[in-house]
């Protein structure tokens, strides 16, 4: 059976909201996301953990309930209380309660394996000797294949279908769909006009945005770029755009959700991540220069103002001959989002391009 298995049952089960078992050798504990936590789960669990629970929580969390430090940790649960769990993994008020220890190794897995189910990046583990035969019945997964999947799935990416899709502005285009390379989730290259692959191709790596890109949310300039880009490309020779599933910079679309939540009390984008135990970006585009390469693509004109894109590509080994702006429009919802990403994440904009954006 191929390592990727039981960790794609593993995020079955987390999402579902049942606690799986990690194991590393000898080293074995039961994680399960905070997500899930009821009174009824809460009960069941502290029955079988004879005190060992443990409250992990990644290190923006951490240093945004007052604690000085970036790395991850954990906090001892003598009692499994819903309340003050979902206080500390989540509500914007609180603050620590209680010392935060370091992780072992294994903990790490639990994070990990939150993150790859697109759930908070919080949970709770019982690490009791004998735990495992109180909660007979769950799924184990091995540390070492959690560690690699990533890896693996980058590995597998293939085209799994094509086919001609006239898009309204640009007739002549075509949809290529891929398996693997991020989760269980297909991503799309879109061929648009009849691009020329022995020279350079104009190319946008776009992540998924459900509220800009189909609801024409004014909160972000996503559906702005993305139709922008298609335009562009249907004038100029043609191109690629890459459309990732990878919402809310990676995060999940319900913890996107959550973000914006935390935007309409004031928060930017950034600190909102950081309030739910995110960092700024866990976006990944090595399996995006991939996708490029397996079309035939080797020499790119970049769409995107995030330099981070610009950089992985050049990594992957393709070559960047230029780079060039995708601007949106600039409102009153989206105005301290599109500074946040300017001052705090680098995105290649300034105060007069946003104003031309407007102006557009």
């Amino acid at each position: 059976m191929p390592p990727t298995v039981d960790v794609e049952r593993a995020v079955g089960e987390i999402r579902a909201g049942r606690p799986v078992v990690l194991h590393d050798g000898a080293t074995r504990i039961v994680a399960v996301g905070i997500e899930a936590l009821d009174a009824e789960l809460a009960a069941w669990l502290e029955w079988a953990a004879q005190g060992s629970a443990r409250l992990v929580l990644a290190g923006p969390r951490l240093r945004y309930l007052g604690l000085d430090r970036s790395d991850p940790g954990f906090i001892a649960l003598p009692q499994i209380e819903v309340e003050r769990i979902h206080a500390l993994a989540l509500d914007a008020k609180t603050r620590i309660d209680a010392p935060a220890a370091a992780l072992p190794p294994i903990y790490h897995g639990a994070l990990d394996l939150m993150r790859l189910s697109l759930v908070l990046p919080a949970a709770v583990v019982l690490v009791a000797p004998g735990v495992e035969a109180l909660l007979p019945g769950l799924l184990s997964v091995a540390l070492s294949n959690l560690r690699g999947y990533r890896a693996a799935r980058a590995a597998s990416l293939r085209i799994v279908g094509r086919a001609p899709t006239p898009l309204e502005g640009a007739p002549n285009s075509e949809f290529v769909i891929f398996r693997g390379g991020e989760g269980l989730r297909d991503q799309v290259a879109i061929i648009v006009g009849k691009p020329d692959f022995a020279q350079p191709v104009t190319v946008r790596l776009h992540s998924a945005c459900l509220t800009g890109d189909l609801f024409g949310s004014l909160k972000c300039d996503c559906g702005d770029q993305l139709r922008g880009s298609v335009r562009d490309m249907t004038t100029n020779g043609g191109g690629v755009l890459l459309y990732l599933d990878q919402e809310g910079r990676g995060n999940g679309l319900s913890n996107k959700i959550r973000a914006y939540d935390l935007q309409a009390r004031g928060y930017d984008t950034y600190d909102a991540d950081e309030v739910l135990g995110f960092p700024h970006d866990q976006r990944g585009f090595d399996f995006a220069a991939d996708m490029l390469k397996q079309l035939g693509v080797t020499r790119v004109r970049v769409m995107t103002n995030n330099p981070a894109k610009i950089v992985a590509l050049q990594d992957a080994g393709l070559d960047v001959v230029s780079d060039h702006r995708v601007l949106g429009r600039w409102n009153d919802h989206n105005r301290r989002y599109l500074a946040a990403k300017r001052d705090r994440a680098g995105h290649f904009f300034d105060q007069d391009l946003l104003g031309a954006a407007e102006e557009q």
